[in-house]
């Protein structure tokens, strides 16, 4: 009988071979049913009441290790996606799938990611220039003092992504969504922003000096703190957006309403809370529709 049980598991296990932990499970499992099927059989059952019982004490064991597979291998999966202090400039990860990998410290420029699933991915002190992330899915992925001068970001999908203390100069977003992304502490005057919408984005102390934001959308997007001196938004759409001064002294003050009456917003359009804030520090809104 005991080889019975034992080929009874076999068939539950076969899908799973070579997966260590499910293999412990099996071994643990066996003994447990032996000793179960000794119990009833000294209760007088015969063998094959015996042997239905103790099949039926376990339950859905398939459900059981299916999940104890599914862990494992996602496991394995994660330690093999951590690039962390690797040099492979100019490598091909195009289309790969490698959510929450780690690539910090990593000598990575000129790599193209393009249309891979990047989610959860650090990038933490990498040297990521010219690296294509063209249609590539960055949802709570995350760079700090990263360089990713020149790096491309067309059709990218940022979500939750962090960009602190980073180098973008001459990083191009194209068509990009960014929905709840942080650029703080961020050198953005050099940084190529086209036909983008910016959802709850935080420009927290960024310069954006003389950046052109033409015809692109804000919604809810926090500028404070931002250096803004001669930007353009010229024909963008904006709501809900906050333009807090640095410094709540009068002197600081004075020089970030300065600031603010340099930028353009021509064609713009804008709710009416946004327009109010503005055109208490009176800026130039002439040529602004309210929305």
């Amino acid at each position: 009988m005991n080889e019975k049980l034992d080929q009874y598991l076999n068939g539950i296990f076969a899908p799973y071979d070579g997966v260590k932990s499910v293999a412990e499970l099996k071994a643990e499992l066996l003994a447990d049913l032996q000793e179960r099927f000794r119990e009833l059989m000294a209760e007088g059952k015969d063998e094959e009441t015996a042997f239905q019982m103790t099949i039926d004490s376990i339950g859905d064991i398939e459900q059981t290790v299916r999940e104890a597979a599914g862990l494992t291998r996602s496991l394995e999966r994660q330690l093999l996606i951590n690039f962390s202090a690797s040099n492979l400039p100019e490598s091909d990860f195009a289309g790969v799938t490698a959510q929450k990998g780690k690539f910090d410290a990593s000598a990575l420029r000129g790599s193209n990611f393009s249309g891979a699933d990047l989610t959860g991915s650090s990038f933490r002190a990498s040297d990521m220039r010219e690296t294509n992330f063209d249609g590539t899915n960055l949802t709570d992925c995350t760079w700090y003092v990263s360089d990713l001068t020149d790096a491309s970001f067309k059709k990218s999908i940022l979500v939750r992504t962090e960009f602190s203390t980073s180098d973008l100069t001459r990083a191009k977003f194209t068509d990009v969504k960014l929905v709840d992304v942080k650029l703080a502490t961020t050198d953005l005057t050099k940084t190529v922003f086209e036909n983008c919408i910016f959802s709850g984005v935080d420009f927290k102390l960024c310069d954006l000096r003389g950046n052109c934001l033409d015809g692109q959308t804000f919604i809810g997007v926090k500028f404070d703190n931002t250096s803004l001196n001669e930007a353009t938004f010229k024909g963008a759409t904006l709501r809900n957006v906050s333009f807090l001064a640095p410094f709540t002294w009068a002197t600081w003050s004075k020089k970030h309403i300065r600031a603010l009456k340099t930028i353009n917003f021509d064609g713009a359009m804008m709710d009416k809370l946004t327009y109010a804030t503005l055109k208490g520090l009176e800026v130039d809104l002439s040529k602004v529709t309210i929305i």
